[in-house]
């Protein structure tokens, strides 16, 4: 009788069990190992992405951030221009508020004296008639034999360097001092001598004669060093056929020290046809003329500019129905 095997401890069973599952661990193992990757990997790519979009994004606002502070800045800059000139225009009108309420006092109580005045003056006006005959009124318009009876007046001022280094006080002084000989006119106008006009402003047209803007006139003067060619030719030109009116009363002024000029009897013939006489043998208008002796400090061979100034003014004044006053110096 053959002996029966001993049971094995292990069985066919058991070993597929085994094996399966050693199967299913290591199929497991390769599904995590495959997927794994490729989910981080496109993790870190869609933050890459969105790191550099928030990077750009960034340097976009404060590329914007750097322009907004200085157009800001800017501004405020701006701002604080305005406000101080702000505060200069009030303090500029509170000064003029005030004079003008102490002109308006004082006009209030002169206003007796005034009336007094004119009729002072029209008795006076009356007996001077009355005693002079017709020619009373033609000796009034006389001022240290230059004819005032002008309803506008034009200044025609050498601006050469000359004038403006040695002769510029005096010639100030001079002309407040025309200014003044007139007490009012209907207009004032200023030019160079090249006919270079001292506002540009008011090129071509009258400026209004007011106390007020008498003073501009001279502060602006005080600085007017403009290029001049040291002949008053341009300038009387430029002032007669801009402003000849038949209906008015012109006054020319010429201040000047020197002429540079190729010919004074052409400067006087083409004078003669622009400033034409009307049918009475009167002119359109009338040419005065100052003359500053900077020119006299030269050297005797190195003065005739000035002298030549001197003959062009006085035949011109002549022919012009004006007059001519050399100064015996030019300082102040």
């Amino acid at each position: 009788m053959r002996k029966r095997r001993g049971t094995a401890e292990f069985s066919l069973s058991f070993l597929d069990v085994i094996c399966c599952g050693f199967g299913a661990v290591i199929l497991l193992l390769m599904i995590t190992k495959t997927v794994q990757p490729q989910i981080l990997e496109r993790s870190s790519i869609e933050a890459e992405g969105s790191v550099a979009d928030l990077t750009t994004q960034l340097f976009a606002i404060r590329g914007e951030t750097t322009v907004l502070n200085r157009e800001l800045a800017a501004k405020q800059e701006q701002l604080s221009q305005y406000q101080t000139r702000i505060a200069i225009l009030q303090g500029a009108l509170a000064k003029t508020e005030s004079r003008y309420d102490s002109l308006q006092v004082t006009r209030n109580s002169n206003s007796i004296i005034e009336q007094q005045l004119a009729i002072a003056r029209q008795s006076l006006s009356d007996e001077e008639k009355r005693l002079l005959g017709d020619n009373a009124e033609k000796k009034n318009q006389l001022i240290g034999g230059i004819p005032v009876d002008s309803e506008y007046i034009i200044f025609i001022i050498d601006t050469s360097g000359s004038m403006f280094s040695y002769a510029w006080e005096r010639m100030l002084i001079e002309m407040e001092a025309t200014l003044n000989i007139y007490p009012e006119v209907k207009g004032i106008q200023v030019l160079n001598d090249m006919g270079n006009y001292l506002f540009s402003r008011y090129r071509g047209q009258w400026i209004p004669d007011t106390p007020a803007r008498r003073d501009l006139i001279l502060r602006n003067l005080a600085n007017w060093n403009v290029f001049s060619n040291s002949s008053p030719v341009e300038g009387i030109t430029a002032a007669v056929r801009t402003f000849y009116d038949p209906g008015k009363k012109i006054s020319i002024y010429v201040f000047g020290d020197e002429f540079t000029g190729q010919s004074i009897a052409e400067v006087v013939r083409t004078v003669d046809q622009l400033n034409a006489q009307n049918f009475a043998g009167e002119r359109r208008v009338r040419i005065h003329g100052v003359g500053f002796p900077v020119q006299f400090i030269r050297p005797p061979q190195l003065q005739t500019t000035g002298i030549r100034f001197a003959t062009l003014m006085r035949e011109l004044t002549y022919r012009n129905g004006g007059t001519f006053v050399g100064l015996n110096d030019f300082r102040r």
